[in-house]
């Protein structure tokens, strides 16, 4: 069945009933003037056969939306014309904007059948009529055929890029949704990985401030060098975590600020260490990454993840020692923090040099009360196509270990 179409505008913007105006005028004109040119010299072009050319156009005007209804109406009013002896006009003419408009708006098969039922029709007249066959093949049946053949393939092709356009539009509008959506999944996903950010950075801070506090306040009064380096350090620490604070908001200002918080990569864990040795932990750092390997991305979450490990020692592990290694292996970065807390081995804390892996199959019970950081570096690794193992290490301590990609994929 042919497809509804509305009245008004088409999809591209043109006036449906001007068009329809425009091809029932045409159909009106073409066969009022091949009655008054009486081709034949019949001498019958009365009124009658003029009434039935404006009734063809009038017809043109509804096969938009009843086609199939306006082209079985044409072919019966084709036969009455003849029925009634007028002019001949010939038996295609007449309908060819009725089987334009059923092939335009998709009763193809109908205007297929009702062109094949005209021809036919046409032919048998004529050899009734005892037309010489040869005249009847070489221009009657082939002229009734081309004019059929080229109004029906004619709504074809207009249906055809009508549709095309349509087609073009939807996967505009869907290419643009989805765009819209991945822009909606991606600040979903930036506003996660600040959130995170602030988490790390501003736990670090707090971390240092509280234990330089409580160094401060058991010196006072009994070792003043000892609580104004204390206070100096919280204001060290207070500065940065300011200068962070400014840089993430200009972050969100502007992505392209991001550039601008530098100390966020393998080249601010020096300063990283400094600041947990000021709280009172020793710290090793042995960093084997050669320049520019890893992609800005991975090295800010390696950077994260040792700021949240350490972070964890200074309010968990009561450990005096930590160790952190970072190095590439082929093209993974493997990034480890061990401290030397309770459950160390009897010297203390780990054997010099070494750094222990974490058990497998470590039991939640093993990691410290600050699990939710822990979630966070999990997390963050997955993002980014890594992991994150922690757990007690095999000489005793704790230790996260963190396995993420030097390149991010594709």
């Amino acid at each position: 069945m042919p497809r509804d179409v509305p009245a008004g505008r088409g999809p591209d913007g043109v006036d449906q009933r001007l068009t329809d105006a425009l091809l029932a005028t045409a159909q009106t004109l073409t066969v009022a003037l091949v009655v008054a040119a009486d081709l034949e010299g019949t001498g019958r072009a009365a009124l009658g056969a003029y009434v039935f050319a404006v009734g063809f156009g009038v017809l043109v005007l509804a096969g938009r939306r009843v086609p199939v209804a306006v082209l079985v109406l044409t072919v019966l009013g084709v036969f009455a014309y003849y029925a009634l002896d007028l002019p001949p006009i010939g038996i295609a003419l007449p309908a060819v904007a009725a089987l334009y408009r059923a092939a335009d708006v998709g009763a193809t098969r109908w205007a297929v059948g009702a062109g094949s039922v005209l021809v036919a029709v046409a032919a048998w007249a004529r050899v009734a009529d005892g037309l010489p066959t040869s005249y009847l093949l070489s221009y009657e049946l082939l002229t009734n055929v081309a004019l059929v053949a080229a109004a029906v393939a004619l709504g074809v092709s207009v249906r055809a890029r009508r549709e095309t356009r349509e087609s073009q539009e939807r996967l505009r509008a869907l290419t643009a949704a989805e765009q819209a959506r991945e822009a909606d999944r991606r600040l979903q996903a930036e506003r996660v990985r600040i959130a995170q950010d602030l988490h790390d950075s501003v736990g670090h801070t707090m971390s240092v401030i509280a234990l330089q506090s409580n160094v401060a306040a058991e010196a006072i009064g009994r070792d003043d060098e000892t609580a104004r380096r204390a206070v100096e350090q919280i204001g060290a620490a207070t500065s940065d975590q300011l200068r962070e604070l400014r840089a993430t908001v200009k972050l969100l200002r502007s992505p392209a600020a991001g550039a601008e918080r530098g100390t966020v990569g393998l080249s601010g864990l020096d300063r990283l260490a400094e600041g947990a040795r000021e709280a009172g932990l020793g710290v090793d750092l042995d960093v084997d990454v050669p320049g520019g390997c890893l992609d800005g991305a991975i090295e800010a979450a390696a950077y994260r993840i040792v700021q949240e490990s350490l972070t964890n020692v200074l309010r968990h592990s009561r450990a005096a020692h930590a160790a952190v290694t970072a190095g590439v292996r082929g093209d993974r970065l493997e990034v480890v923090v061990a401290d030397d807390g309770p459950g160390a081995g009897p010297d203390g804390g780990p054997r010099p040099g070494t750094v222990h892996r974490p058990e497998v199959g470590a039991r939640p019970e093993d990691e410290p009360p600050g699990g939710a950081g822990l979630a966070g570096m999990r997390e963050r690794a997955a993002v980014l196509g890594g992991e994150v193992h922690a757990g007690r290490g095999t000489g005793g301590g704790f230790v996260v270990h963190a396995v993420l990609p030097t390149r991010l994929a594709p």
